[in-house]
């Protein structure tokens, strides 16, 4: 037939394969921190930590480049001694610069005068041997700004006093001819006090002096302490009369022995009798104290504050079957049976308060709940006192067994 159609076609039914979806991903309830969340936490204490390491190698820095030949005879930086090396090589005086003990001991002799720089960076074992040495070995000794550590050990019977000398351009004040003869120099520095009747002191700033002149018993050689190595510099040497004090000092032997202790020094004898933390500078043991202690003090400002618990909303929806397994590994890891057997039971005793006609204002109330649960069981004379009420179990085998009868005491109640 022209002109007609065919009628349509009945919708089919749908399928389960037509109409399923594909499955959406589940949601996630992990609470673990993203890296993206690590570093959110973490990144003021490593700035803090960059910026506390870029500020030590910074101090460090300008520190080494400020110590840089410091009192180094080969060296011709302001804080160097180059130019005190060459005025003695003209007056016919030799310099050699040693770096160890055992180079200082051999170098001490009627000839030589022995230079010590910095003598508190020695040890009590290298300064005990360094002054066996130079005691009668006839020769000069002269101590470069002994410290009170050292002084004790290298010229016995001198103290160091703490406060230096408030000037620092100081009178002789003395009968020393080398004083006398160099008249005012840079000498204002660490000041002494000896008890040594023959001592000459010299450069004196509130009655203390910052130059001692110690002649050695039977005249065999001399010690000479000084307070201020400012008189050594390449930039001081020039000024008022601290090259003429410097060559009578240093000029009185032929040989001049520059020791200058370095990190190269001998130390075998006292390492083996020192522990680990007598070998750990001073400067750092203060400053681990001081990082313990600010590690402290950001513990307590950052500790949580123990007050009343605050409801809050969960940032996911979580699963009360997660809640409960979290629960139930929390309880189980902390042996908590006592507490996971008082959470079933209350929880039991809450459902069957209702099931055999008890309000949920006595449903924890022994002597309302027992009489009632008791017409509903098919067991007569079943006491579940101990059952809903009784001990927690002492293991995790009695707390299953619990649980079990927690529930086929419910399902028979329900049952009935």
């Amino acid at each position: 037939m022209t002109g007609s159609t065919r009628p349509a076609e009945p919708p089919q039914p749908a399928t389960p394969s037509t109409t399923r979806q594909p499955d959406a991903p589940r949601p996630t309830t992990s609470v673990s921190p993203t890296p993206r969340q690590l570093w959110t936490r973490s990144r003021g204490i490593a700035l803090a930590l960059v910026i506390l390491l870029a500020t030590a190698v910074a101090i460090a820095a300008v520190r080494s480049g400020a110590q840089h030949g410091r009192l180094d005879p080969r060296s011709a930086d302001p804080h160097g001694s180059r130019a005190v090396a060459e005025l003695l090589a003209d007056q016919g005086v030799s310099t050699r610069v040693v770096t160890t003990t055992e180079e200082a001991r051999t170098a001490a002799g009627p000839d030589t005068t022995l230079l010590v720089t910095n003598p508190d960076l020695l040890t009590d074992g290298q300064r005990s041997r360094l002054h066996a040495a130079t005691k009668h070995s006839g020769g000069r000794t002269v101590l470069v700004t002994p410290g009170a550590p050292s002084v004790k050990d290298l010229a016995p019977g001198v103290t160091a006093h703490d406060t230096p000398s408030a000037d620092s351009t100081l009178s002789p004040g003395c009968f020393l001819p080398a004083a006398r003869r160099a008249g005012t120099a840079d000498m204002g520095g660490i000041r002494y006090d000896t008890l040594t009747p023959d001592a000459e002191a010299c450069y004196l700033s509130d009655g203390l002096p910052s130059l001692l002149h110690l002649p050695a018993p039977r005249g065999k050689g001399d010690t000479v302490v000084l307070g201020a190595p400012d008189i050594l510099y390449n930039d001081h040497l020039d000024k008022r009369g601290n090259a003429s004090l410097v060559l009578q000092l240093l000029g009185t032997r032929p040989e001049l022995a520059w020791y200058l202790p370095s990190l190269s020094d001998d130390r075998t004898a006292d390492s083996e009798q020192r522990g680990f933390f007598d070998l750990i500078p001073s400067g750092w043991r203060w400053g681990t104290l001081q990082l313990a202690i600010a590690a402290a003090l950001a513990a307590l400002w950052r500790a949580r504050r123990l007050g009343p618990l605050v409801t809050e909303r969960l940032p996911v929806v979580i699963r009360a079957s997660e809640t409960v397994e979290g629960r139930a590994r929390l309880y189980r890891r902390a042996n908590a049976r006592d507490r996971a057997a008082t959470a079933l039971r209350t929880a039991t005793r809450t459902r069957l308060a209702p099931l055999v006609g008890v309000s949920p204002a006595q449903a924890h109330a022994p002597e309302t709940l027992i009489p009632a649960l008791s017409t509903r069981l098919r067991t007569p004379g079943q006491d579940p006192h101990p059952l809903l009420f009784g001990p927690p179990p002492g293991n995790d085998t009695a707390l299953i067994a619990l649980a079990d009868q927690l529930d086929a005491l419910e399902r028979e109640v329900r049952h009935s």
